[in-house]
């Protein structure tokens, strides 16, 4: 082999990792729900380049409000799926779009892009206190979870 093949084979390589480490094995940060008007939970979702944060942690038997900002016209990003909760919503570019449902039992749910290439986790934790943790998903309930 050249030098060159190897630069090119090498860099290649490198790209596959990339690609499989990001849509894969990266995480985002978790973030809490804040309360809302009326008891409502809520979360500001910008969508640009996959969603971020990856996952959101919102408590079980309160109503959840997700305000998905979609800042790109990519066509992976122009739709957003929550199987558990029959959510399959249409994300217009450079707008707001809401989403609300009231998750009854704990655990966690993943949403995805209409393209199944973006996902991001709903943990749905019991009610209670809300506490940092050490967990993967930063907060869990204070005196209870793993």
């Amino acid at each position: 082999m050249t030098s060159t093949q190897i630069v090119v084979t090498a860099l290649g390589v490198g790209a596959i990792v990339w690609v499989l480490w990001y849509f894969l094995f990266s995480r985002g940060k978790a973030v809490a729900a804040t309360a809302g008007t009326e008891g409502v939970q809520e979360v500001r979702i910008t969508v640009k380049g996959g969603y971020t944060p990856d996952t959101i942690v919102v408590q079980a038997g309160k109503p959840v409000r997700l305000q998905f900002y979609r800042d790109e016209t990519a066509d992976c990003s122009e739709r957003v799926v929550f199987e558990r909760f029959g959510v399959d919503k249409q994300l217009p570019p450079f707008q707001t779009t809401t989403i609300e449902f009231t998750p009854d039992q704990p655990g966690e749910y993943p949403f995805r892009c209409g393209m199944n290439m973006l996902k991001g986790l709903l943990v749905v934790e019991p009610p209670g206190d809300r506490r940092a943790a050490s967990s993967p998903h930063k907060f869990h309930v204070a005196g209870g979870g793993p």
